[in-house]
């Protein structure tokens, strides 16, 4: 008998957003479409949301982007003035944020709360302080999962900060597991805090084989404007620098291919639009066929305000030929996983994470180092020329991602934290 069979506790999850297709976003419907399985109830409270209404509590304030939260940040990290008024304004949309989040302890009454990323990297300074001083004195039983800390963005390195960051980004507490997304996370996690820490990389529910093409989505190249016998080479990430665009576009000029373009699913994101710009004219200047389909990909099918199909990311895979992925920092990789779960071969930069966490591992990449070269680009041509290397691998890949990085991993991890609460 396992714990699932004896408690199906229910579930309350906590950020800043829980809306789009970002990494934290995904990651949490992953997480709570596997507890739902298990008979366990979830609920979700951010500043922005777009989860069931009958499950979700709105608290406006929660959300980075929402005005008030905007100018106490900006205050700290790029003013970098922090006057009594400032300090004094955090304490009161601290207590206010708070406050709604007893509200949606009160409204959904669930046992344990599960806090995505809201307590690792410091994006609402008030968010952070209030679910951590809301934890100290209900005592609630907590998972934190951290997706990015502070460390690793220099933008939060202040002294302007730091007795928030040492509170609340992240907290120790009896009561708070935490859990990171990779290792070297951990180990630094670890150093920083000196609390314990559980490893659990993003997630794929493997044992459900990816869609196909099917009458939604067979007009999908057609409708984004690029021929049937086009290279559709697939950059599944959002414009941000980190991410290495130019080296997908350097990629995609130099392959053995007349008609080879560069699509990418995600916006520019929340670091602004410099970078989109700069990428715009780059592809421009090399002469590579750059498409931008965020207006075009949505978390469901439908329709846009004009009549426009709204196709979803997993969509997008199956007309992939080619996953670029050349990131030069990434917390692990949703697109990886993605790609793998969708069998598609993939390109990509030998990150520090890849390289300690998912290479030892033995998934097969085409992989280089900061650059590609001309080798690099040779192994692409030949591997694209050799469907039967493509499946080989794929399978390969496909096989190690539901060994590594299934629900049934995630479930065990989970059962794991929830015995420590509860006793095995």
């Amino acid at each position: 008998m396992t714990i699932w069979d004896r408690k199906k506790p229910s579930f309350g999850f906590i950020s800043t957003r829980f809306a789009g297709l970002d990494g934290v976003s995904l990651e949490t419907a992953k997480w709570a479409d596997m507890l739902t399985s298990k008979g366990c109830s979830v609920c979700f409270m951010a500043g922005m949301l777009d989860t069931d209404p009958a499950i979700s509590y709105l608290a406006p304030k929660a959300f980075f982007g929402h005005e008030e939260i905007i100018k106490v940040q900006n205050a700290i990290f790029v003013e970098k003035k922090r006057t009594s008024e400032v300090s004094k304004r955090i304490q009161e949309l601290k207590e206010e944020l708070k406050a709604e989040i007893q509200k949606f302890h009160e409204k959904f009454g669930f046992e344990i709360l599960v806090v995505q990323n809201a307590l690792a990297i410091p994006v609402n300074i008030p968010l952070g302080l209030a679910i951590t001083e809301f934890i100290i004195e209900t005592e609630i039983p907590t998972i934190a999962h951290h997706h990015d800390f502070f460390w690793e963005r220099e933008r939060f390195y202040t002294p302007l900060a730091i007795d928030y960051l040492r509170a609340a980004f992240p907290p120790v507490h009896p009561k708070i597991q935490h859990v990171v997304i990779n290792s070297i996370a951990g180990q630094k996690f670890g150093s920083y805090t000196g609390s314990p820490w559980t490893l659990i990389p993003n997630v794929v529910d493997f044992k459900v084989l990816p869609p196909e093409i099917d009458d939604y989505n067979c007009d999908f190249r057609k409708e984004i404007g690029i021929d049937e016998d086009s290279l559709l080479v697939l950059q599944p990430t959002r414009v941000i620098s980190r991410k290495g665009i130019e080296t997908a576009a350097e990629l995609v000029k130099r392959l053995d291919h007349p008609k080879a373009l560069l699509v990418i699913s995600h916006k520019a994101g929340d670091e602004g639009q410099d970078y989109l710009m700069r990428i715009e004219e780059f592809v421009k200047l090399i002469g590579v066929d750059l498409k931008i389909i965020a207006d075009r990909i949505g978390l469901e099918r439908g329709f846009d305000e004009n009549g426009k199909k709204i196709y979803t990311l997993w969509d997008v895979y199956q007309h992939a030929d080619l996953v670029t992925y050349p990131s030069a920092y990434e917390g692990y990789g949703n697109a990886f996983v993605e790609a793998i779960y969708f069998r598609k071969p993939i390109v990509m930069n030998r990150y520090s994470i890849f390289v300690a966490d998912i290479e030892p591992k033995g998934f097969e990449v085409i992989s280089f180092d900061n650059y590609i070269t001309q080798q690099t680009i040779n192994k692409i041509n030949d591997l694209l020329k050799n469907p039967e290397r493509i499946t080989q691998m794929a399978e390969n890949n496909y096989m190690l991602g539901w060994r590594y990085l299934s629900f049934e991993m995630l479930e065990e991890k989970i059962e794991q934290l929830l015995i420590n609460y509860y006793g095995s």
